[in-house]
C-alpha cells in the first residue's frame, strides 16, 4: 500500500471515530502534523482508531497486533522506522491508568520519534 491508499484506509476509521467522541478537524486534523491537542475527547478519539485498526487488545495497544498491521499496510520504506517507533513508546501507555490517556502519549511519542515515518488519519 502507498502511503496515499493507508491513508484513505484510515480516513474510514477517522469518520467513524470522530463522531463518537465529540472531536472535529480542529481538534484532530493536524495528528499527523504533530499537533497533539491534550484533551480527554481527543485521546479517546485516538484510542477509537486504534481499535477500529484491530491493534487494541484488553484495552491497550498490543504490540504484536501493531507490527502485523504495519507490515500489512505500510509501504516498505516506513515500515522499519515504525516499528522502531513501536520498541520506544510501546510502553509509555503503562504510566496511565485511562486508556485513552495511555494510548495518546504512546502515540505522540511515536509523532516525535520518528515524524516523517508517522501517520495518522
Amino acid at each position: 500500500m502507498s502511503r496515499v491508499q493507508l491513508k484513505k484506509t484510515f480516513t474510514i476509521m477517522k469518520n467513524q471515530c470522530m463522531p463518537k467522541h465529540g472531536v472535529n478537524n480542529d481538534k484532530v486534523g493536524q495528528i499527523e502534523q504533530g499537533v497533539f491537542i491534550e484533551d480527554h475527547n481527543v485521546m479517546c478519539y485516538i484510542a477509537c482508531v486504534y481499535k477500529a485498526a484491530l491493534v487494541v487488545k484488553n484495552n491497550r495497544l498490543d504490540r504484536d497486533l501493531v507490527v502485523k498491521q504495519i507490515d500489512a499496510l505500510y509501504p516498505q520504506d516506513l515500515r522499519g522506522a515504525a516499528k522502531k517507533g513501536v520498541d520506544k513508546c510501546f510502553d509509555i501507555q503503562y504510566k496511565y491508568d485511562d486508556v485513552c490517556e495511555g494510548i495518546f502519549y504512546s502515540t505522540k511519542c511515536l509523532y516525535e520519534s520518528d515524524p516523517a515515518s508517522f501517520v495518522f488519519p
